[in-house]
Formats: C-alpha cells, structure tokens, sequence
C-alpha cells in the first residue's frame, strides 16, 4: 500500500517507516526550502521513497527568489514526483493571503512546466470558506494542471467543483476521515468516484482511529482504507488496489527510477 503524503523528515527514524503494514511505497511532502531538501535526500536513499518539493501557505513568507531557484532545480529530480504542498491556509491569520496567493501561483505554474501534480492544502477557521472559495477561483485559469486536494475537508463547493474537474483532480483523505464528527468528510468518502480517490496519513499528524491522540506513522495509512472500505461497503484489497493506481497514476511514480 502507498502513503501518498506523510512528512517522514519529522520521524525520528524515517527509515522505520518503510514496510510498516504492508506499506510498499510513500510520497514525502517537501513543504519548504529545507524539507524539500530533506525530502529529496530520503527519496533518494530510502527505496520506495518519493518526494514533492514546495512552499507550504504557512510558511509562505520564505518565498523569494533565491528559494524559488532552488525549488525549480529540485523539481527536476527523478525522484521528485509532485510541487507543493502548495495553496491557501486562514485557519491562523488570513492576513497573510498576499504572500500566500503568490506563492500558490508560482507553484502551479512550476508544476505546468515541469508537468507534475500540484499538492494542494486549503483550510479555513470554524464555519468560513474563504480559503476554500479562493482556491476554487484560482484553480478555474489553471484547468489543465492536476492537483490533489490534500487531506480532503468535505466542503461540499469544491467537492463539487473537483468532480467538474473531473480527471486532473483528486481527493487525498487522511486519517480524520474516520473521526466521529467528521460527517462532511465521510460523506464526500462515500461519494466520489473511486477514480478520483487517494489515501494519505500526513505524518506524523492526524493520526487516525485507532491511533488518535498518538504521533501518526504512515503505515496507519491503513486504518483509514478499512474505515472508507467498510464506508462504501467494499473490499479493503480491492480498494487498495484502486487508490494504489491512482497513486502511480498522479504521480508518475512507476516511470521514475524505483524500487
């Protein structure tokens, strides 16, 4: 099975983490100038490691040109399969939607040239949208790029704005997705096409039912497809086999240089 988002630099012992519960390949997010270093270094030395190279909204404030250099040669390794994580956060402090709107854009105008998926974070306070709404409207003069929705809140405006989307979006559901209050995300868990489906942990956070509470390890990754599997009523293998594809599919990860 894959993780395809975890942060595995902020493990104690990344290496551990490979083979955990049948975990057979994951994607290191690269959310900044030193952790996408970071990312690529255990893509490179760790097999079935891969990595996306980035500028996370929350830290937004690191962009320049000097980092935007270094990401763009990064972005060109083999071993790096994605840009990001990349997008909108007001969950803290919305004022910082200047630095963090052009960050984003830079970063799905990286991931149009070098033709990788742009890994997209979007998050509001209790009972806003404003973050989600605004990636909606920046996403309508970038049909053509493939994203993924990491850790996929429900909000039922993008949701139905991805399946328009269609083929070049897909929904990264992470270890809340099994918590008992999250309705809006079980419920965009049921409905959308298998297809479109990815499973993440972001490890070492959101650790899911049974794991809640303790730091997430993205073999758990497969404690969210038996909860989704007994969701939709499927088979967990055959689920597997369906979110693993569209892993490599995204990603590209077969056609770079694995183990």
């Amino acid at each position: 099975m894959i993780d395809t988002h975890c942060h595995l630099d902020y493990l104690d012992d990344p290496a551990s983490a490979r083979g955990e519960l049948g975990l057979t390949g994951l994607v290191c997010i690269g959310a900044s100038v030193q952790h996408a270093h970071n990312a690529v270094q255990l893509a490179e030395t760790l097999p079935g490691v891969w990595a996306t190279v980035g500028i996370h909204p929350g830290d937004s404030a690191e962009d320049s040109p000097e980092a935007r250099a270094e990401l763009e040669a990064l972005a060109l390794h083999p071993r790096v399969v994605g840009i990001g994580e990349s997008g909108l956060d007001d969950y803290w402090d919305d004022t910082q939607r200047p630095a963090q709107m052009a960050a984003f854009e830079w970063q799905l105008d990286l991931a149009r040239r070098v033709g990788k998926p742009l890994v997209i974070h979007t998050r509001d306070k209790a009972g806003a949208e404003s973050a989600h709404l605004c990636v909606m409207d920046v996403l309508k003069n970038w049909p053509d790029v493939p994203v993924i929705l990491h850790c996929f809140s429900g909000h039922t405006g993008l949701l139905q704005f991805g399946l328009e989307r269609g083929p070049h979006t897909y929904f990264g559901f992470a270890g809340n997705t099994t918590y008992k209050t999250a309705r809006e995300i079980q419920a965009a868990a049921q409905s959308i096409p298998l297809g479109q489906m990815l499973l993440e942990t972001d490890a070492p956070f959101l650790a899911p039912v049974p794991k809640r509470g303790k730091p997430n390890r993205p073999g758990y990754v497969r404690h969210t497809l038996e909860f989704i599997a007994a969701l939709r009523g499927v088979d967990p293998d055959e689920l597997e086999r369906i979110t693993d594809a569209n892993a490599g599919r995204v990603y590209g990860m077969y056609e770079t240089n694995s183990d």
